[in-house]
């Protein structure tokens, strides 16, 4: 009888277990987990997808409907005889709910989070193909990310566009650099192959990432192990000796391992400019492993190898006749970096969330430089240098947060420590100079004489990064959201400076507060506020640079070790609305931000750069963003930004035989009133797979110099003065096989990425020239669905 019993049990245990079924969630695009969906029926939640995007549910009813729902995704309806074993979310293109995890380092729904940020979706990400970062983050209203050309950039996020230290590169929210070493090229540092989606912040966010994140944070999300197993390589190629190659694969191991990994390697020869051959590769890895279903273990790495040649600026007679030929062709750029980190994440109660991250990074840097060449007219000799910047780091961050019954609150805490060895040396090289007929310009350098010994910079620092933040998001009311933050960062190196044979310690310490508000007058409408303090010591390598002769013999002070940092205040209102049944989607926000100290490159007459600091500036305008989705093949974005950036107290000289003393209540130079990018795309129902979509970047005319005597206003698309330039992308994607075709600049404009000059009468402008009408065709495979589909 005993037995009878114990089989009769196993066989209802086997019966019930039959009656449950297994459907997995993904994301339409990247075919990762969903996690923490919600099936609904009849107005009941009945099952929640689990850490594998796992429904486990009952046998369903055929004739019923059920509707699956996740923030940030368009909700889903079907009937129980259409569930798959496999079910695909759309990302909600045009959602109040788009979820973003940059702004307190969690993951939280975007109308809740007092600040101006931006997310690039992985939808937006596959459709772009871009070859590089610029592509896409200037897609981000009031972002001017420019294009050096070989995938080396510079940013302009409230701030004008250029070099400026203040601007934070993460990834996965750990920065690339150490506090200390920034590098405005950072970025070519990253893997473009291996992204989920990128989250942009605009103005200070230094209350939870520290200095640096001032005018704004560049978060880049990387791609998790997709649900199904996922392999897929792909080729591109333009016409100008450029090509690419890359890979994406990935999947769930077993119940508890998953492996992401991606990468490409590029290679460009004999381009449209001289001296601009240049090679990289590029590979991400990342495994998870599923403790249990509240704690994961992963770690990552990400290996970079990068070499170009620089053709750097050119001069006027190179720019408009097109000829594009740089003066010098032994400057080069080359990178190296590598970044591990292991995380260990857990999910507590009263819905607790604590990480704990272990990291390393190694970084080299070498370079002949085009820009530091300093030659006067009408010499025939000149001078540049080599250098070299390196550092490794060791370091571990923290984060915990914890929900609160009273006024629905919530408390994040955190950490970071973090120690980087800095090594850092540049030595001068003499160069001949061939003129032109005129004598006014340099049609060609050559180096004369390398001198080793002869060292413009030689130091050696260990730096040390110790920071804790903590932000407490109140809920007093329904619609009213406050939010408190701060942290205090304490930045210090002790130094061996082989120039003057000088040791020592310096340190730089602050902090840095926050508070916002967010308010929803209706489930469309909403606005927030903040004030945010910014905060930004110096770089090394601007610290440790010798002071030219007048300024040592004025100051008694060889080197710049007494430079301030740089203090910036910044108060800001925004809201959103969605609109017309959420087929219009607006978010806007107004900022002022008042900077002191800020550290500045100024032009000098030699061609060189030198820093100074400005007393008192000011950075102020408005972002806008429009999005209209009439149906689901038409969509429509416009975003834009007018600002202007003033010195309010900047001091130039205080040499008596200088005729300028300041510019005070000038403009700063490369700062448009105007950068607009505005794209229309179509998805055509009758072409299924197909896609068209039209973008105009705008950029309006620039001061080339702080005395505002020179502007850039060259004109493009349509007679408009500045930038105005059409890229055009093509593609079809049939079962496995993705083609496509990019057309970048295709009115062919002649424009320039960037055109600066110095104060004086006599200097000449210099160009970073953007490319001609380049064409750019691919092939993507999805290795998994062809060997399905056989």
């Amino acid at each position: 009888m005993k037995a009878i019993i114990i089989a009769l049990f196993c066989l209802l245990s086997i019966a019930s277990n039959a009656q449950q079924r297994t459907y997995k969630l993904l994301n339409s695009i990247t075919q990762e987990p969903i996690i923490g969906a919600s099936l609904i029926h009849s107005n009941k939640i009945i099952a929640l997808s689990n850490e594998r995007g796992e429904f486990l549910v009952n046998s369903l009813q055929p004739s019923d409907e059920y509707v699956i729902t996740s923030l940030g995704f368009q909700a889903l309806t079907l009937k129980g005889a259409d569930f798959n074993s496999i079910i695909q979310l759309e990302e909600a293109s045009l959602d109040l709910a788009t979820v973003v995890v940059t702004a307190s380092r969690q993951a939280a729904v975007r109308t809740e989070t007092p600040v101006a940020i931006h997310k690039i979706s992985a939808t937006l990400l596959q459709d772009t193909k871009a070859i590089q970062l610029t592509e896409i983050i200037n897609k981000v209203p009031g972002v001017v990310m420019l294009n050096y050309n070989n995938e080396q950039h510079a940013m302009g996020i409230r701030q004008p566009f250029g070099t400026s230290p203040y601007f934070l590169y993460m990834e996965d929210g750990l920065p690339l650099r150490p506090l200390g070493v920034f590098n405005h090229n950072a970025l070519i540092e990253t893997n473009i192959q291996g992204l989920n989606s990128v989250e942009v912040i605009k103005g200070p966010a230094s209350s939870l990432y520290g200095p640096e994140a001032v005018g704004g944070a560049i978060n880049l999300i990387s791609k998790m192990a997709p649900g199904t197993p996922t392999a897929s390589i792909g080729f591109q190629a333009d016409e100008w000796g450029y090509a690419r190659s890359q890979f994406t694969a990935g999947g769930q191991l077993s119940k508890k391992w998953s492996l992401m990994t991606g990468g490409y390697i590029a290679r460009q020869k004999n381009a449209w400019a001289s001296n601009s051959d240049f090679d990289k590769s590029s590979i991400n890895v990342r495994l998870d492993y599923q403790i249990s279903p509240n704690t994961k273990l992963w770690s990552s790495f990400a290996y970079n190898d990068y070499f170009s040649q620089t053709g750097g600026n050119i001069d006027s007679i190179g720019f408009y006749s097109r000829t594009y030929k740089s003066p010098a062709d032994f400057t080069y750029r080359s990178s190296f970096s590598s970044r591990s980190r292991i995380t260990l994440e857990h999910k507590g109660s009263n819905h607790s969330f604590s990480s704990l991250t272990a990291f390393y990074r190694e970084n080299s840097l070498g370079q002949n430089p085009a820009y530091s060449i300093a030659w006067t007219a009408p010499s025939t000799t000149a001078s540049g240098q080599i250098n070299s910047n390196d550092f490794t780091s060791l370091g571990i961050m923290g984060q915990h947060s914890r929900q609160f019954t009273w006024l629905n609150a919530k408390l994040i805490t955190g950490f970071l420590l973090d120690r980087s060895p800095n090594t850092y040396w540049a030595y001068r090289i003499n160069l001949n100079a061939t003129l032109r007929p005129d004598k006014k310009s340099v049609e060609k350098y050559e180096i004369a004489s390398i001198l080793p010994n002869s060292y413009l910079a030689n130091y050696q620092a260990v730096i040390w990064n110790k920071a804790v933040y903590a932000q407490w998001d109140l809920h007093p009311i329904e619609q009213l959201r406050i939010s408190l933050g701060g942290r205090f960062d304490d930045m210090s190196f002790d130094y061996s400076n082989y120039i003057d044979q000088s040791t020592g310690t310096k340190s730089y310490a602050q902090f840095s507060p926050k508070i916002g508000m967010t308010y929803e007058a209706s489930q469309a409408v909403g606005f927030y506020a903040n004030y945010s303090k910014g905060f930004s010591p110096p770089a090394l390598s601007a610290v440790f640079r010798a002071r030219p002769a007048a300024q040592a013999i004025a100051t008694g002070e060889k080197f710049y070790l007494s430079i301030d940092p740089a203090v910036f205040d910044n108060y800001e209102v925004g809201g959103w609305a969605s609109l017309f049944q959420s087929k219009v989607f607006l978010d806007y926000s107004i900022y002022r931000m008042n900077g002191q100290n800020e550290l500045l490159g100024i032009r000098q007459p030699d061609n060189s750069t030198d820093y100074q600091s400005a007393g008192k500036t000011l950075h102020e305008g408005i972002e806008y963003a429009i999005s209209y989705r009439p149906d689901n093949q038409w969509s429509f974005r416009f975003g834009g930004t007018n600002a202007r950036h003033m010195f309010v107290d900047f001091v130039l000289s205080q040499k008596a035989s200088d005729a300028l003393k300041n510019v005070n209540n000038k403009e700063m130079p490369q700062a448009p009133h105007f950068v607009a990018n505005v794209e229309i795309t179509y998805k055509p129902n009758w072409v299924k797979g197909a896609r068209v979509a039209l973008e105009w970047q705008r950029i309006s005319s620039w001061y080339q110099n702080q005395v505002n005597t020179v502007s850039y206003a060259e004109l493009g698309f349509g007679g408009l003065p500045g930038v105005s330039v059409l890229n055009l992308r093509l593609g079809y994607q049939w079962k496995a096989y993705q083609v496509f075709m990019n057309v970048m600049n295709l009115s062919n404009e002649l424009y320039a990425n960037s055109a600066s000059r110095g104060n004086n009468a006599t200097d000449k402008s210099t160009f970073t020239p953007a490319a001609p009408r380049t064409i750019n065709v691919g092939l993507q495979v999805d290795v998994f669905q062809l060997f399905k589909s056989k």
